[in-house]
């Protein structure tokens, strides 16, 4: 039974290690396999799908693809200019579906383009908003193939409306009322003049519609992307995967709420009146090569007498998931829950206060990576009084550690014995074997909580750090394989080894901080009796810098500025207890200083 515990932590770190390994290797690269064989298998086809649902707006007819912009020239148009957005509607099916998001680009280079957020029907993988009416046996209700007309306004701008209107010919006159606030809120007002001579009943709806699935889906496998809604006082999520082999779901009776389609970072979303009965559903429909995914509502069936009017108004986000500004329509219009498009994940206790706090840092000091180093000494001070008394029992370990070597030596063939008196002797120096586990256990749920901060908040993506670092929540871009950049080669070139050395291989300058920072606080704590543990422990470090290189930088600045202070606590206490340590050792050998007596 020598050293029971010691031998436990290894299995945990090894198996830990193990787990990590396989998912990589069994799960994200199958995963990555079948994204690009999907990616292929949605060439877009050439036929049209014809689908529909009672209740609904059918399914649309897919066309041959073509070039965005020909898509965009496709139809005539009204320009959209915010600060946040450009692009266009389409007044064929008044359509919310070319849109650009000024302010994020694509990659962090200089020259990046913008990223491209809804894509017109036509090009290739579509992604659009539609609003409008259904209605059973009523003739001439503008589809997706109507074309309106422009009456007002020629730039949808803040403060600059467009009118569009459209008469079927049978009696029925429909004006729609488009607004667009300076961020990414469209407010699109519908109303219906009936000069039929008889009642008319129609029902508004709505619909976020996608055509395939996003380029670089199986790549964010912690992340929730796909559909999304607050209906029914509940979240809805279906991930893509599901909603594409299930096909459609459940119908939602709500009131108000909102929903639509999420990636990891961007959110097109309709708000219907948060006063009125909806039915909110998502489904999917199939076109040759190409499955249809749809998040829709329909409302409740207005019937309109005859020489009168109705109004409808419905919203439509379409933008980036800021928490702040989420929050404030959450408020401000008072849709439920909004904050939820973005994913918190099951420890959103966590994780949403330790957003909150780098968002609150980063207004003071404007560096998200400065947020960081100030949240690790936070989750410091709050286990320093438990850090503290567990770093003395390990203290308190390292000096005893000539006994323990004693009694091994003296029990070596009394095994039982042997446990006996080292139990002993723990209990007489008051010193707990597991004591270094602990603050290490405890930090794991933080951990977990930052790497979900740094992967769903769009506040994080790009955002810069010091020197080398231009994106916290991506790995670390330096290779130790042309000598962190002094050499002007790249290792992913590299004839049959460029995939691993710029894959598992991979190894930047933090994770390799965070491997030395790692052994210098292995080696603080007292070695393990048996040699092989021993020999396992000198390999932790090593292992665990490969494991940690894929991570994101944030990660890794937090986990290695907490080695940092734990290094400085053990020493502090080391000192204190005078107990030789690696520090004193390595500063010896650089000053030529002897060791102190006692």
């Amino acid at each position: 039974m020598r050293d029971d515990n010691t031998r436990n932590t290894i299995i945990f770190f090894v198996c830990a290690a193990l787990l990590l390994v396989l998912y990589q290797v069994f799960v994200i690269g199958p995963a990555d396999k079948r994204r690009q064989a999907e990616l292929a298998r949605q060439a877009p086809p050439a036929a049209a799908a014809q689908a529909g649902q009672a209740g609904a707006p059918a399914a649309p007819q897919v066309p041959q693809a073509m070039t965005r912009q020909a898509a965009v020239a496709a139809t005539p148009r009204v320009k959209i200019d915010t600060p946040m957005l450009t692009g266009s509607l389409s007044l064929r099916g008044a359509r919310i579906d070319d849109l650009y998001l000024d302010r994020f680009r694509q990659t962090v280079e200089k020259d990046s383009p913008p990223v491209e957020l809804l894509r017109p029907e036509g090009a290739q993988y579509p992604w659009f908003a539609e609003v409008g009416w259904v209605g059973a046996n009523v003739p001439g209700l503008p589809d997706s193939g109507a074309v309106w007309t422009l009456a007002q306004g020629s730039t949808l701008a803040p403060g600059q409306p467009v009118v569009l209107t459209y008469a079927n010919g049978q009696g029925l006159t429909f004006t729609r009322r488009i607004e667009v606030d300076d961020r990414y809120l469209f407010t699109i007002t519908d109303t219906v003049a009936n000069t039929t001579g008889q009642p008319v009943t129609i029902a508004p709806y709505g619909t976020v519609q996608r055509q395939g699935v996003p380029a670089d889906l199986g790549k964010n496998q912690i992340v929730h992307e796909g559909a999304i809604g607050w209906l029914d006082g509940k979240l809805r999520q279906v991930k893509y995967g599901k909603w594409r082999k299930e096909g459609g779901g459940p119908a939602y009776n709500s009131t108000g709420g909102w929903l639509g389609i999420t990636d990891k970072y961007w959110l097109a979303a309709l708000i219907p009146g948060q006063q009125e009965a909806v039915t909110g559903q998502f489904r999917r429909t199939q076109a040759p090569g190409v499955d249809v995914l749809d998040a829709n509502f329909v409302g409740a069936p207005v019937t309109i007498p005859a020489g009168r009017q109705v109004s409808e108004t419905t919203r439509f986000f379409a933008g980036a998931k800021q928490v702040p500004i989420l929050r404030d329509y959450e408020q401000s219009l008072g849709v439920a829950h909004f904050d939820n498009a973005v994913d918190w994940g099951n420890f959103w206790f966590l994780t949403r206060p330790i957003f909150q706090f780098l968002e609150f840092i980063h207004r003071y000091i404007g560096t998200f990576g400065l947020a960081i180093l100030a949240l690790t000494v936070v989750v410091r001070l709050i286990f320093f009084p438990l850090a503290n008394k567990q770093y003395e029992s390990i203290t308190k370990m390292k000096k005893v550690q000539p006994q323990m070597e004693e009694l091994r030596k003296k029990y070596k063939d009394d095994p039982a014995k042997q446990q006996q008196e080292l139990l002993a002797l723990y209990q007489r120096e008051k010193v707990n074997p597991l004591a270094g586990c602990l603050p290490l256990l405890l930090q794991i749920p933080v951990f977990y909580a930052l790497y979900k901060v740094l992967t769903v908040t769009i506040e994080m993506r790009h955002a810069p750090f010091m020197g080398w670092i231009q994106d916290l929540s991506a790995r670390d871009p330096t290779t130790i394989w042309n000598l962190f950049g002094l050499i002007p080669w790249d290792p992913a070139s590299a004839p049959l080894i460029g995939a691993f050395l710029n894959g598992p291989l991979h190894l930047g300058v933090l994770p390799i901080l965070y491997g030395f920072t790692m052994w210098l606080t292995m080696a603080m704590s007292p070695p393990a009796g048996d040699p092989i543990q021993q020999k396992i422990f000198q390999l932790m470090p090593i292992i665990f810098t490969f494991i940690m290189a894929p991570f994101a930088v944030g990660l890794l600045i937090y986990w290695t500025w907490s080695n940092v202070l734990t290094l400085l606590q053990q020493y502090v206490i080391m000192r204190r207890f005078k107990v030789d340590n690696p520090i004193d050792q390595i500063i010896r050998k650089l000053t030529g200083k002897p060791k102190p007596a006692g």
